[in-house]
This record gives structure tokens, sequence and C-alpha cells, in this order.
């Protein structure tokens, strides 16, 4: 006996794909949507139960991570009333591969401009990561609102920049405080000191050594950066196209020098922090330094240390040291094979 089946009565089941794009939409137009409700619940609730979040500023005016709902909950249930984050989109296609969703995202809060990336395992957020990049009412000159840098017409007082530049050097820490100190000239010191520049904030950046870019000039001679070349950029100045991938320390320490120059960074090479301390009823810190031999008294609103985690040498004590007679030397003071040949 033979069956037969019309297909004019058999319903036709179509499968929808929904594409990466879509789930992250709807995803990102949900957690909008009950960010802007208050619902912290519901706002967890889109979370994988295994699932992280890392704030840079934007949301905890801090550097911190929390960890599953729980933790998601407690910091929107501090945070979310002033930060009122709105306009979630993506800023570029999504793409999805071995389950996961990834998308690069930004928005707003009531005081900043903020990227992320989310990435979602089904329709769960798994780790999203929020950074504010810049303030309302603070942004940098930079884009459409770089400086003309012509001024046309007549002006018998008219300054040049080179003129203005020296001026600039001359009083910054004698007739005129800076609002930063920033203490460490290696890459971090640097780029922050680039950031207030463009801002407009009145920064110094105080190193010992006589360059910048000694810190990495000083090392080992077959050092170069462990990260590739593309984790590695400066605000502003990325590296060239044709940079090594692992890029050797004094190509490094040269390009610490160019970028300070012509980012025009107001930096102290030969200059050491010798005390610092705060003052509560002025709101002030009184930073005493000394610049190449001469003694000064800087007086910032704000002090940022930024030597760096490796920046004091950790030394070891081991039984015996004193006695050993062969060459003892912390990793930062090797001086590389060529000493030790044969």
């Amino acid at each position: 006996m033979t069956q037969t089946i019309d297909s004019a009565v058999t319903p036709e089941v179509k499968l929808t794909a929904v594409t990466p794009q879509e789930r992250v939409d709807a995803w990102l137009a949900d957690f909008e949507s009950a960010l802007a409700a208050r619902d912290i619940e519901r706002v967890a609730g889109k979370f994988a139960l295994d699932s992280f979040w890392r704030d840079l500023v934007s949301f905890t005016w801090n550097i911190k991570t929390v960890e599953g709902r729980e933790q998601i909950a407690d910091m929107l249930s501090e945070r979310l009333d002033d930060t009122d984050p709105s306009g979630f989109r993506t800023t570029e296609t999504p793409d999805e591969a071995d389950g996961v969703t990834s998308a690069w995202i930004e928005f707003e809060t009531a005081t900043g401009r903020a990227h992320g990336h989310l990435r979602l395992k089904g329709d769960e957020g798994w780790t999203l990561l929020t950074s504010l990049q810049e303030l309302k009412g603070y942004e940098e000159g930079k884009g459409t609102r770089r400086p003309r840098g012509a001024k046309h017409g007549a002006d018998p007082n008219r300054i040049t920049w080179a003129e203005q530049k020296e001026i600039e050097d001359r009083e910054l820490g004698y007739t005129t405080q800076p609002y930063v100190v920033i203490v460490g000239g290696g890459q971090g010191g640097i780029a922050l000191g680039a950031r207030m520049r463009q801002l407009g904030v009145p920064a110094i950046v105080i190193d010992s050594h006589e360059r910048p870019g000694d810190q990495w000039r000083g090392r080992y001679k077959s050092l170069c950066l462990h990260d590739p070349v593309w984790y590695d950029h400066l605000p502003y100045m990325p590296f060239p196209d044709n940079w090594p991938v692992f890029a050797p320390k004094d190509k490094i320490g040269d390009w610490l020098e160019m970028y300070t120059k012509v980012m025009e960074v107001p930096y102290w090479s030969s200059t050491t922090c010798t005390s610092a301390s705060f003052d509560e009823k002025t709101q002030e810190w009184t930073v005493e330094v000394n610049r190449n031999g001469e003694k000064l008294t800087l007086r910032p609103k704000q002090l940022v240390m930024a030597t760096g985690m490796s920046g004091k040498a950790n030394v070891p004590t081991f039984p015996g040291q004193d006695k050993f007679l062969g060459d003892q030397h912390h990793s930062s003071k090797h001086p590389g094979p060529d000493q030790y040949v044969g």
C-alpha cells in the first residue's frame, strides 16, 4: 500500500534565522528599556548566571568588575540614578562565532559619552565592557573642534606659536602653578600629559631620567614589547602601519621622545619629587621637586603617581648573598649578554 501526501494541505514550516545584528539590537533595546524604567531586577536578569561587567569610570567613576546577577544589581542600585544611561547602539556590525555574539557599542550617560563591548551567549549577556570616553562640556579640541591655527589680518601684538610655547615653558611651574602634577614620565605619564594638554588643563610631567623614553633605552639590549603593537597605541597618534609587531626598546624610546615633543607635553626631565603633602583647608598639594639641581615648590590641585607597577625594584634577600663574590643585580639593571661572553 502506498500513501500520498497532498502538499496543498500540508502546513509549510519556515525557519527564520536571527542575525547577530538583530540579536544584539533586541538585547540592547530591552536592556535600555529596563535601565530607563529603573527595573534593576529585569536588567540583572538579562545576564547569564556566570557573567561579568567591567566598568571603566562610566557607571562607577572607578575601575571595577562585577560578577553575576547579584553584584550587577548591587552596582546598579548604587549608581543607576546618577548615571542615567541612554542611546545604546552598535558602532560596527556584530559577528558570531562558536555560539558567542560580539558587538562594539556606544552610549551616553548624564555626564559623558562612552564606548563598550558586549558578548552574548544565546540571548543572555556574558561579558559587558563600559568605558567613559569624554565628559560633556569638556570635549577635546580635535576633529571638527580642532583649533584653526592661522590668524589672518594685521596684529601688531601677534605672538607666534614658538613664542607662545616659550612663554608657557618659562612660566609654568614658576609664575603659573599647574593644576596637575604627574610624577613619572613613562608611557602612562606622557599619555596623561597629552590628554591634559588637549583639555587645556595646565599640567607638568616630571621624571628623573634625562630624556623621555630613557625608561626603555636603559633596559637590556634584547628587550622588545611583549604585546603586539596594535595593543600599544598612545592617544591621538597610533603607531605607523609598518611598525614592528614587537617593537625594540630603543625604537619605543625614540617614539616616546618624539610623541612628547609633538604633543607639546610639558615634561621636566632630570627632576625628582622629594616630598608631597595635601592641605585639606586649601584643597591643594605641596610638591617639593628637584629639577636638575634647582629646588622648586609646586602647588597643584591634583597629584598623579605614574611610576608604574614596576617603578621601584623589588630586590629579594637570600642567605649568603653578602658573601657571594659573583655578580648580583636586579633585572632592571641587567646589562645584556655582552658582559658575560665566554
